[in-house]
């Protein structure tokens, strides 16, 4: 069932709604579901994928509203948006990323639950509210990919089992899908975290270990995942250096221990031998090379038991209960 939509104010200009209702609430009543949809330069398949999502959602018990972020688009896109009727439309004035566009939409939504999705045919939308019922003794129901599409296939399959594994690591939990862009969750834990959510495509990275790291529960479910309609913006190597960079940020912020701690170990590990070295080769003398390798290895873990000291002392005393 599908709730009026009404107008959202952003630091942007904001589209007109247009509205389809079968029953009307308030501006300011909390709907069950908000489909969040960043969109940049999508032209060609725009009205199929949201009519698809609108398809399955008038299907099922919930009520809903689907938020369209135009993330700046100008191929045509951004004429289109405004003839498409039953979405919220927010208008970025320029091209901010999909983690900025899906910060916007997570903010101005009025959905108990949170569906974020791409516009690209990749995903299996018409199952958006299986996705929903899912989240049901859960905080976050993620869509994991069963397959990986795109190109560069060679450097991409192995750079994202690496990073997963690392992520997994660090948050001591088994991650299928570490960057999957189809998720369901609670939008009053993510509204905790929101402002964590970097511009570009490692936001949904971001968004997982915050979930994680913080004590949440996430539930993983088997998707289908399709070649993409129009051209990716995934570029391999930026994007996935950020990536990277991000999940060893997220660590550092919520278990800096985990980082400092096999390092420094690491370290005084090859201090001992290297010292083992200099007594048998050198007569009982010490290197300099060998004293800077145990200092470094002490610098490290003491870093790491400061930051991990920062951490705890700076955690919020209070927030959202899991489920």
């Amino acid at each position: 069932m599908v709730g009026s939509l009404g107008a959202v104010p952003t630091p942007d200009a904001a589209a007109p709604d247009h509205q389809t209702a079968r029953h009307e609430p308030d501006h300011e009543s909390e709907l069950d579901v908000s489909v969040v949809l960043p969109v940049y330069n999508e032209r060609g398949h725009l009205r199929e994928e949201i009519d698809r999502i609108r398809a399955a959602l008038d299907s099922s018990a919930y009520t809903y509203e689907i938020v369209v972020v135009d993330d700046g688009s100008d191929d045509g896109s951004e004429q289109d948006l405004p003839t498409i009727e039953g979405i919220r439309l927010i208008r970025h004035t320029f091209n901010r990323g999909s983690g900025a566009a899906r910060r916007t939409g997570t903010t101005a939504a009025r959905g108990r639950v949170v569906v974020w999705t791409d516009v690209d045919m990749t995903y299996p939308n018409d199952r958006i509210p299986e996705l929903v019922a899912e989240l049901e003794g859960w905080d976050h129901v993620v869509g994991a990919r069963t397959s990986e599409q795109g190109t560069l296939r060679a450097f991409r399959v192995p750079a994202k089992w690496f990073i997963r594994k690392l992520a997994s690591y660090l948050t001591s939990t088994d991650i299928p899908d570490l960057n999957s862009g189809l998720r369901a969750f609670r939008r009053d834990v993510a509204m905790q975290y929101v402002h964590h959510l970097p511009k570009g495509f490692s936001c949904v990275t971001t968004l997982t270990l915050s979930f994680l790291a913080n004590g949440y529960s996430i539930k993983y479910v088997p998707i289908d995942y399709f070649p993409r309609a129009g051209r990716s913006k995934f570029h391999w190597w930026k994007d996935t250096r950020r990536y990277l960079l991000q999940v060893l940020r997220m660590s550092l912020s919520y278990e800096p221990l985990k980082v400092f701690l096999p390092l420094g170990l690491g370290l005084f590990g090859v201090g001992l031998v290297k010292l083992g070295y200099d007594w048998v080769d050198k007569d009982f003398r010490l290197a300099a090379n060998t004293l800077l390798i145990l200092l470094g290895s002490l610098q490290a873990i003491t870093v790491g038991l400061l930051a991990d000291l920062v951490v705890r002392s700076t955690k919020p005393s209070t927030q959202v209960p899991p489920t």
